[in-house]
């Protein structure tokens, strides 16, 4: 019990954690200074979130209750007493989800002429429409199912909406009750768009059209009762390695085996009948708290469809354009300015163009001898996979692409046989760990004759589409210490060829983890020196446990520790004589916080590392990472007196965590602070509509709680004189 007692009081829970993160989210949806569908978009989110944290992490949680696991996590908390307390807060958010729907978003839309009808609600121009869909497009994809001795329970596959109906024989009308089963053509809009005015917008649900028509697919039953449902089921994905004849082979059979997981939870309308529900849930063998009921349409992801549907640009954010790189004067082309700098570019604030530009120019340049490219996830149709296409008819062009990146194995795989038809190198990185480093290599015989490489690094995937609403960075350089490191580091991916110092990268699982410590241990041997001490760290999430206890210890040393975690965050801040110096915040806002950043004073001749891998074990132990040095006097300074500074000083959109683990918005705890988003700022920055000034200075430590001092200026303003 007094370990138990001793794991509380240094770790917040990881999925309380999670689980406050996508409250974070939801009060975005909830927030009436965000524009109304982009609220919707946030709700959506929360929706998507939740599906996969059920599938992946509580689904999980019940594998490891079921294979025995008794060993309490870092929270003190055994996995039976996580899962317990897990499926009550979902339980709590998804009412609150609905709450926002029916009593906020709905009633606001109706207001703005976007309408989600009933059935009764329907004029007779809209029902003939309706009918008239639905004989055209709807019934032809319907496959109604009744489930007697000769019609066993169908397989519903993963997340995939139903309506379940109670259905009685007309012949023998005291006969029993059986059950019926139409799963909702995938197909298909889950909203059919309806006649109205110019300036309106009416929908119906899809399964409330299906719904209507349920007696003429069922011809021989009475229908008592329907009710839409969706079972989530368990999306781990396992493999063994060495019984697999390739890594892709096993890839393929999992994403089959996968429609056959165990299911995990149960959706449905709040007033289906209880027979419904019962023979449901006996079904899918699933416990009464594993059923969820939901006041309103059955997985509210898909109301993302009124953000794009609905044409009303006032009820969106307003438009932004990133701003272009423009190459030096006397450059012809990127090479020539990287052989003078390196390029440092912030999306979407800055084009993503750049980066796609970089691989089309090594494919088409016929002075680049050598391609070589990590992909982890990118879109459907990447120019990145083309331009990698097209090389390999007239360079060396080598592919290390992650076949388990969850959920995109299926276009992963696809893309990797085309790669290998079109003569690309495709390799899937070292078994048994993802690669999930962002990294691409051009080996290019230059006008001088000197043959060099030129690098690209970023934080974030390859991907053109996700880079307009991601934070991320990308780094380009032609470094001769740097792009000779990210060539060992594809040997290793490609030939599993270690090296002992990767230095200056960072480099899971070899040395990031032990790197990391070292840095933050030295953090505090400056602080014992009276010398400056000071770690700023962006990233997605903080879970690893060694790296928790450094840097508590670095906050007693006298370390001042700003940190900027957008999801799950397990260290507490703010304890007294634990983490006084330690402070955590959170930015959920317009655009998805992605980048990682991680900024040490070191005394004074500060360092600052850009890269792909959170503190967390699977970043540190289990995958492929780089993280990387910005020497660049330009794009240091850039991070020093742009980036962190607006990340820090933002009262509109972030939320500072507490010591008990909640999370309270910035400006309801610093009351003085005047409104300042950094997004905001950053987007105007880009337009150039605002300046470095407009970043408020912090509000003085003496009006600022205990966990919210600072000890250290607005980044400085020195980097570029001081380089």
């Amino acid at each position: 019990m007094a370990a138990t007692t001793k794991r509380q009081q240094l770790f917040n829970g990881r999925d309380a954690s999670w689980m406050q993160f996508n409250r974070r989210v939801l009060e975005e949806a909830e927030d009436p200074a965000n524009p109304l569908l982009e609220r919707v978009k946030f709700l959506a989110i929360t929706g998507s979130n939740l599906d996969e944290y059920v599938e992946i992490r509580q689904a999980g949680l019940m594998q490891r209750i079921e294979d025995g696991y008794r060993e309490p996590g870092y929270d003190g908390l055994r996995p039976d007493e996580s899962l317990t307390a897990l499926t009550a807060e979902i339980h709590s958010f998804v009412d609150a989800q609905y709450a926002c729907w029916n009593d906020q978003l709905l009633p606001e839309l109706r207001q703005q002429g976007v309408r989600l009808l009933e059935w009764n609600e329907l004029e007779t121009e809209a029902r003939e429409f309706a009918q008239n869909y639905f004989q055209r497009e709807v019934d032809p994809l319907l496959t109604p199912i009744s489930i007697d001795p000769a019609h066993p329970f169908p397989r519903v596959l993963n997340k995939a909406l139903c309506l379940a109906l109670l259905l009685r024989p007309k012949r023998r009308s005291s006969g029993p009750q059986v059950l019926g089963v139409v799963t909702v053509p995938r197909a298909l809009s889950r909203f059919v768009r309806l006649p109205a005015a110019d300036d309106k917008f009416d929908y119906l649900l899809l399964q409330d059209l299906i719904a209507q028509n349920l007696s003429g697919m069922y011809r021989g039953y009475e229908v008592l009762a329907n009710a839409a449902f969706r079972v989530t089921r368990n999306s781990n994905l396992y493999f063994e390695e060495e019984e697999a004849r390739s890594l892709l082979e096993s890839i393929r059979v999992e994403l089959h085996n996968r429609r056959k997981g165990d299911a995990v939870r149960l959706e449905i309308e709040a007033g289906a009948h209880p027979d419904i529900i019962e023979r449901l849930r006996v079904n899918f063998e699933l416990e009464e708290n594993q059923v969820f009921r939901g006041n309103g349409p059955v997985n509210l992801s898909r109301v993302m469809f009124f953000y794009s549907d609905v044409q009303r640009s006032d009820l969106k954010y307003p438009p932004f354009t990133p701003k272009p790189l423009h190459l030096s004067r006397k450059a012809n082309n990127i090479f020539d300015d990287l052989r003078t700098r390196d390029i440092l570019l912030h999306h979407p604030y800055d084009s993503y163009d750049p980066v796609v530009n970089f691989i089309h120019q090594g494919a088409e340049d016929d002075a680049v001898v050598s391609m070589k490219q990590t992909l982890y996830r990118t879109s459907q149709d990447s120019p990145v996979f083309q331009a990698l296409i097209d090389a390999a008819a007239t360079k060396e062009t080598t592919l290390v692409v992650e076949l388990m990146a969850r959920f995109d194995e299926a276009s992963n795989i696809r893309w990797a046989r085309s790669m290998e038809d079109a003569g690309v190198q495709v390799f899937h990185g070292v078994v048994g760990l993802k690669t999930h480093c962002k990294l691409a290599m051009l080996v290019r015989r230059d006008e001088d004759g000197v043959t060099r490489r030129y690098c690209h690094l970023g934080t974030g995937n390859y991907n053109p589409v996700t880079a307009r609403f991601y934070t991320d960075l990308s780094l380009l350089t032609s470094d001769p210490q740097i792009t000779e490191r990210v060539h060992m580091v594809f040997n290793y991916l490609t030939a599993h060829a270690e090296v002992d110092d990767y230095r200056p990268l960072l480099v899971a699982p070899l040395t990031m983890a032990e790197s990391f410590l070292g840095l933050i241990r030295r953090e505090s041997e400056h602080a014992s020196a009276g010398r400056p001490a000071h770690i700023i760290a962006k990233m997605n999430a903080l879970l690893e446990p060694s790296v928790i206890e450094a840097l508590y210890a670095a906050s007693q040393a006298g370390v001042e520790i700003d940190l900027i975690i957008r999801g799950v965050c397990t260290l507490r801040p703010g304890v007294p004589g634990l983490s006084d110096r330690i402070r955590v915040r959170s930015i959920v806002g317009r655009f998805l916080e992605h980048s990682r950043i991680f900024h040490f004073a070191n005394g004074g001749d500060d360092e600052i590392y850009l890269g792909s891998a959170d503190w967390m074990p699977r970043n540190l132990f289990e995958r492929c990472e780089v993280v990387f040095p910005v020497r660049d006097a330009v794009a240091r300074a850039r991070i020093h007196d742009e980036i962190l500074p607006s990340l820090l000083t933002d009262t509109t959109k972030a939320r500072l965590l507490q010591p008990d683990g909640n999370y309270i918005r910035a400006f309801q705890v610093l009351k003085d602070a005047e409104p300042f988003s950094s997004q905001d700022f950053l987007m105007q920055l880009a337009e150039g509509k605002a300046d470095l000034d407009a970043i408020p200075n912090p509000v003085s430590p003496d009006d600022m709680p205990k966990n919210e001092k600072r000890s250290t200026k607005r980044a400085t303003r020195k980097a570029v004189a001081a380089d």
